[in-house]
């Protein structure tokens, strides 16, 4: 391989677009000034379809994270009940952040790699009536499922009043995403994911029905206060100072999710997904998720008769290619394939081929050339109509 080329194929950060970079690059400008004004009055509605919401899109300089804890200070009170539902790492980590804020914090603990069932999240609210926030992952980067976030809220408010807040940050931008249609209150995204860029940005968008909560709400907050952000973004501005270099590349990543449509996007997502999962089904490798709670994004690997690791790292020395490896209890179990973002059909093939090459490296006995058919078969078949 050559020495500083490197393949991201893990779920974030992703790989950044040449026009995104470059426009990263630009000079820096005075965050006070009307260039930076004008910067945000281009990017708000921008963000706002994406979002698949009339609500301005909150951006906050931070991670993923940061956008976490802002939904969790901003519609929880002090005292108040709240249900995190748990479906791997990333549901733990709102777990994490509302105990570290000495909530009552009730958790639906859903076996990792499934999805949450929405009847079952009604009988746990009707059995905890108390509860006024619910809080779960849209795609489970540590399992490669995609929520029903649709369905979820939904039966949520069928049976309670509780907001539904939703971390969005591994799949926003790359699956479709229709917040105030599907009646969610607080979404959540981080920028290094399917928005193409570095991480520093996290996106935080909240209905009409979130920020009379927020509004009224005594929990105690400065940098992460949503108010404060949401008075200035409507002056165009920033109540702390932006991360305008990503804000630069945030504008022309837009830019180019625009010109491709984001049904088109949201299509090469689920292209891409379909693809991996014939590759490695054709050599009989099992995948962690079904076919049914598989993510756009990403997809997860769970290898029965080879290491994951040594697999990990036999990739990583013979082609330059990253994969990323498993979290908590599925650490050193699967492997888990980024598609997202900056990534496209050919990316597919040109991984697969060279998974195919280093499961012969280490032993695993396959037919060279099974799996790219499988990838190749499912992008015939997916794309004929669209030619």
């Amino acid at each position: 391989m050559l020495a500083d080329q490197q393949i991201l194929r893990i779920p974030g950060p992703t790989p950044i677009p040449p026009s995104v970079q470059r426009a990263m690059a630009q000079p820096m400008i005075g965050h006070r000034g009307q260039s930076t004004s004008d910067l945000f009055a281009r990017i708000r509605p921008k963000l706002k379809r994406v979002f698949g919401t009339e609500q301005d899109v909150i951006l906050l300089t931070g991670s993923g994270t940061a956008g976490l804890e802002t939904a969790v200070v901003n519609t929880v009170a002090p005292g108040e009940e709240v249900l995190v539902i748990v479906t791997g790492a990333f549901g733990e980590r709102f777990m994490k952040i509302c105990k570290a804020y000495h909530l009552t914090t009730h958790v639906l603990q859903v076996e990792w790699g499934k999805a949450a069932n929405p009847e079952l999240v009604k009988t746990f609210l009707k059995e905890h009536p108390d509860v006024k926030v619910v809080l779960s992952t849209f795609c489970e980067t540590s399992t490669g499922v995609l929520n029903p976030v649709k369905q979820l809220a939904a039966a949520i408010r069928e049976v309670s009043d509780a907001l539904i807040v939703v971390d969005g940050v591994s799949c926003v931008g790359g699956v479709e995403t229709r917040m105030d249609e599907w009646g969610i209150d607080v979404m959540v995204t981080g920028s290094q994911k399917a928005f193409m860029l570095p991480a520093g940005l996290a996106f935080v968008a909240a209905s009409e029905r979130a920020w009379r909560k927020i509004e009224s709400n005594s929990q105690p907050r400065f940098y992460l206060d949503l108010k404060s952000h949401r008075d200035n973004l409507a002056k165009d501005t920033t109540p702390f100072t932006p991360a305008l270099s990503i804000l630069f590349g945030l504008e022309q990543a837009l830019e180019l999710m625009e010109e491709e449509g984001l049904e088109e996007v949201y299509l090469r997502h689920t292209l891409m997904m379909k693809m991996v999962r014939a590759a490695f089904t054709a050599h009989g490798i099992p995948l962690l998720t079904t076919e049914k709670d598989a993510s756009p994004t990403v997809t997860a690997v769970a290898p029965a008769d080879f290491d994951a690791e040594v697999f990990r790292k036999k990739m990583k020395s013979e082609f330059g290619i990253s994969l990323a490896g498993g979290q908590g209890h599925l650490a050193g179990k699967i492997f888990r394939i980024g598609h997202m973002g900056y990534c496209s059909a050919a990316d597919i093939l040109q991984l697969v081929s060279a998974i195919e090459i280093d499961l012969m490296r280490i032993g695993k006995s396959i037919e060279l050339g099974k799996g790219i058919g499988a990838a190749q078969q499912i992008y015939l078949n997916e794309r004929v109509g669209q030619l």
